[in-house]
């Protein structure tokens, strides 16, 4: 069910979709505490998981409702720039941009791990990559 602040969010933002970042609540928790200090501008996805009856892809422009694995919303971003690469052609400066690790092979790790757990992680495996803004912080 649909929480009614999410509601009014979705009626401030036209067109926001939900997602919670993240496939723990403790990695979830962490990613939204690095979007909070500035340090995280950038996810990604594996390209399959965004096929029809999937995840939503994401839309320059659009603005979305990031959700804490209570379903409650965390963070509205805005997405600024969308880009399809496979895994082994991400470079230093997108993973930095996404703030999880101070190297490029300390992110191919930690997504390989990821990918892995949530449906298997071949080495030319697409990629969704998003870059994007902190619109509003909705911490309590």
């Amino acid at each position: 069910m649909t929480s009614p602040l999410v509601t009014t969010l979705k009626a401030r933002y036209p067109g926001a979709e939900t997602f919670t970042f993240g496939d723990s609540r403790e990695l979830s928790d962490g990613l939204i505490s690095l979007i909070r200090a500035g340090k995280k501008r950038a996810t990604c996805g594996a390209l399959r998981d965004f096929a029809e009856g999937g995840e939503a892809h994401p839309a320059p422009g659009r603005r979305d409702l990031a959700l804490d694995r209570d379903g409650n919303p965390a963070l509205v971003i805005e997405t600024t720039e969308v880009t399809i690469r496979r895994f082994r052609d991400v470079d230093a400066g997108f993973s930095l941009a996404e703030g999880e690790d101070a190297t490029l092979e300390g992110w191919k790790e930690g997504h390989r791990a990821c990918f892995e757990r949530s449906g298997g992680w071949p080495p030319g495996m697409d990629l969704v990559c998003e870059r994007f803004r902190l619109v509003e912080d909705l911490a309590p």
